[in-house]
């Protein structure tokens, strides 16, 4: 019975991520009683994820591990794997790069997106795995779950959060949580 209740006590929680209503990049993030008004991609929600479509996928995606940049960001508490962004980490966008959805480092020549963002958007940073374990050409890459741009501004298809809701959701989250987008 113990070992039951410490199972249970394991397993995965869930957030969940669901449209808000007036504006299709707009969503309200929920995990347990914490609340939050987040942003999506400026295409809305799509089934049918593509490269570049600006869409956030509806799917179950779990979390792997995430980034941060270490200025100004203070003690992160999470049990999440967190490594500090280091100026020379990418993340490939390329569809036909064989590092396409990876993390990769400087200098790489194949299309890709700078971690260590001058925006500020990816000082908090969270893999969620959408086309990372199971990787197709073209199905979308770098889906995130990140910092939010001021007046809560569409994604290129992550889902964003303020740094004050990211602090409360941070000590909840770990390996293996799920973010379904519905």
């Amino acid at each position: 019975m113990e070992k039951a209740r410490q199972r249970r006590g394991r397993t995965p929680s869930t957030i969940m991520v669901r449209p808000a209503p007036g504006r299709k990049s707009r969503a309200i993030v929920r995990l347990g009683a914490i609340t939050v008004p987040a942003a999506i991609g400026r295409s809305g929600r799509t089934v049918m994820k593509r490269e570049g479509d600006g869409a956030t996928p509806i799917a179950s995606m779990r979390l792997i591990s995430g980034f941060r940049r270490g200025e100004g960001n203070g003690r992160l508490v999470t049990p999440l794997s967190i490594r500090r962004i280091r100026p020379d980490m990418l993340w490939c966008d390329q569809s036909g790069s064989a590092s396409y959805n990876r993390l990769v480092r400087a200098p790489f020549s194949a299309s890709h997106e700078e971690m260590r963002r001058s925006d500020g958007l990816y000082d908090i940073c969270l893999v969620m795995d959408w086309n990372i374990s199971s990787r197709a050409r073209n199905r979308g890459s770098a889906i995130f779950f990140h910092l939010i741009r001021p007046g809560y501004e569409p994604t290129a298809g992550c889902v964003a959060v303020s740094l004050r809701d990211m602090r409360r959701l941070l000590p909840h989250l770990r390996k293996g949580t799920i973010v379904r987008v519905v």
